[in-house]
């Protein structure tokens, strides 16, 4: 099934990418307060989604993530579709233990963090691919923190500022100072994250060197 070592790592990276983006989605109407902060508790697989974004742009370049990117959004837009389905489907009465009222309280409000999600996920990769190989071309192949950090930093802006904005002050569950709080805590959270994980974008970049290293027909594709 795949011809080089290549395909295996992207098709490896596109699942973990995809998975995270799709589990974000589904657990994206759970609001957590630290403190007096506010954040969604879809937050937490965003960063691994930072470093596959990196991984691919560095080794499959802008076409790879775009062409993922579209593809993450289209299964995003099928979940959506799936829950609205489910969400109209009557439970079984006295079987079913989740009952139809916990069931759109849970994934009801879920639809409209998808449908903010799939707007702000294509403008922020977009975003972020841009800015991405602006800073490779200027730097080459040094320099992995700055393109990895940067890109992320401009493009989680306008992701956390679009979610926020569309799922939950448009619809009217919190107030503008919430959607503020929200969608900086958000932002800032995903800031120091991508900071931390720094480090593992170094040893994600080394170990797929190395393997590809090992794959002579790689070099060529």
């Amino acid at each position: 099934m795949f011809k080089t070592k290549r395909d295996l790592v992207y098709i490896i990276l596109a699942g973990i990418f995809i998975a995270n983006a799709v589990v974000a989605e589904l657990t994206g109407g759970k609001l957590i307060q630290i403190g007096p902060f506010i954040m969604s508790i879809g937050i937490i697989p965003w960063p691994v989604v930072f470093i596959t974004t990196d991984l691919i742009n560095e080794h499959f370049g802008r076409d790879g993530v775009k062409k993922l990117s579209f593809i993450t959004a289209g299964l995003i837009a099928y979940c959506l579709l799936i829950l609205f389905i489910a969400i109209q489907i009557p439970a079984a009465k006295g079987i079913s233990t989740v009952s139809d009222e916990q069931f759109k309280a849970v994934f009801g409000q879920g639809i409209w963090i998808m449908i903010a999600s799939i707007i702000a996920f294509l403008i922020s990769q977009l975003i972020d691919v841009s800015i991405f190989w602006f800073l490779r071309n200027k730097t080459g192949k040094k320099m992995i923190w700055l393109r990895s950090t940067g890109s992320t930093v401009i493009s989680q802006l306008f992701d956390s500022f679009i979610v926020s904005g569309i799922a939950f002050w448009m619809t009217g569950k919190i107030t503008t100072a919430e959607y503020i709080n929200m969608a900086t805590t958000g932002y800032t959270f995903k800031l120091i994250i991508a900071i931390c994980l720094t480090p593992m974008i170094y040893l994600g970049h080394y170990i797929i060197e190395k393997y590809l290293s090992e794959d002579p027909i790689s070099d060529g594709d």
